[in-house]
């Protein structure tokens, strides 16, 4: 019997991606599914996949920069499933740009959505995940998590800020004496819409990114990742590195330390160099 089985799961950014493939295979396992997206009709199709005996299905579209909106929404899944078992905060977006040439406003709306949203979902349902027992909370910080990268400074920030947030969750589930473990998981170059629906200061092309991450990057497929995910989440581990690129970026930072600042950048002009166009 999986451990998922039986047990309520709620997921944000439930519309496409990793979301959406963690929402089909929990209810493969045997989860009931609170569905959140702010696209109604990426959620209704997230939810037909997940239609199986057994399984309960609730959809919300919600805004997880709104915190009335996931408190109304914790409210009906506790009114509708009895409550959270395990929360998924797995919304987010991603913006590319120098810090010179971006708009304060993409910066906020970044940090509103990766970070303060997974704020709002733990603290909308974590009062819930604590009365179940044996819960689990798993949040999403990145690769870009683990270190920073020139042109990502809002996304690196927001990414930064929920692997601070998470381990200390963690450390305060422990010392309460709650058994809810919280993980943070760190994907790699994984094939979602992430980047194609990104935001982009005007000095970059937006489409030589998106395909330089799809053909170059994205390499693991978001069924892949959300069995890693899972496997972690039940576990209960405090990290869950998705794709050897994310354990290389781990393994770096542990070895160099701060000095990969320095270190990046040379390399980035050292390949610029090896191209014929003198660009990456």
């Amino acid at each position: 019997m999986s451990y998922f089985d039986g047990k309520v799961a709620v997921i944000t950014g439930a519309g496409s991606g990793i979301g959406r493939a963690l929402a089909v295979e929990l209810s493969r396992q045997g989860a009931h599914l609170a569905l959140l997206d702010q696209d109604s009709a990426a959620l209704a199709e997230t939810a037909r996949r997940c239609e199986l005996p057994g399984v309960r299905v609730v959809t919300q579209t919600v805004d997880v920069t709104d915190w009335g909106s996931m408190q109304a929404a914790a409210g009906t899944v506790a009114k509708e499933l009895g409550g959270a078992g395990a929360v998924f905060a797995v919304a987010g977006i991603i913006h590319r740009g120098s810090v010179l040439e971006s708009e304060v406003s993409d910066i906020e709306l970044v940090m509103s959505v990766n970070w303060l949203g997974v704020v709002h979902t733990v603290k909308a349902f974590l009062a819930q995940v604590i009365a179940s027992t044996d819960g689990r909370i798993v949040t999403f910080s990145s690769a870009f998590g683990l270190a920073a990268i020139s042109k990502y400074s809002a996304y690196n920030s927001s990414k930064f800020a929920v692997r601070a947030f998470s381990e200390s969750l963690r450390q305060e589930m422990s010392l309460s004496r709650h058994r809810v473990p919280v993980t943070c998981v760190y994907p790699g170059g994984v094939r979602t819409p992430i980047v194609r629906n990104g935001l982009f200061a005007a000095s970059e092309n937006p489409e030589a990114v998106t395909k330089s991450f799809e053909t170059r990057i994205a390499r693991m497929t978001p069924e892949q990742a959300a069995a890693i995910v899972l496997k972690g989440v039940e576990r209960g581990r405090a990290r869950v590195f998705v794709g050897s690129d994310a354990r290389l970026v781990a393994a770096l930072v542990r070895v160099v330390g701060g000095h990969y600042q320095d270190l990046v950048p040379k390399l980035v002009r050292l390949l610029r160099r090896r191209t014929p166009s003198g660009r990456s």
